[in-house]
């Protein structure tokens, strides 16, 4: 879940911040900030106006597809799973294990 699958065409080194993120039933906002560790990778989406500025953290194994010429990413999610997950808060959230648990959890339901 923490991994980016090797069928996304995700690149080692590239940058996503500010790739545009299509959920499987639209799109959904912009990553603010992206991890690449093996074990721990996430990508934060900062969903501006579409559920009022809510920044949600997705595991990399949501990423069904990263297109580095389109600036785009997809990911295996609906808006209403995105919409439900847990809210992140750098401050708060960056590093917490029990979070990144919690995101398990979640997101291991069948969500993914």
């Amino acid at each position: 879940m923490w991994s980016y699958n090797p069928e996304s065409h995700y690149r080692p080194g590239t940058s996503l911040v500010g790739f545009k993120v299509e959920a499987s039933d639209g799109h959904i906002g912009k990553v603010d900030e992206a991890t690449e560790e093996v074990g721990s990778a996430y990508i934060v989406v900062d969903t501006g106006p579409w559920i009022f500025g809510k920044h949600v953290m997705l595991p990399a194994g949501t990423v069904v597809r990263v297109d580095v010429k389109e600036e785009k990413i997809n990911v295996n999610l609906t808006k209403d799973q995105i919409k439900d997950s847990p809210e992140y808060d750098k401050d708060k959230h960056r590093g917490d294990s029990a979070y990144r648990d919690q995101l398990g959890q979640y997101y291991g339901r069948g969500h993914i």
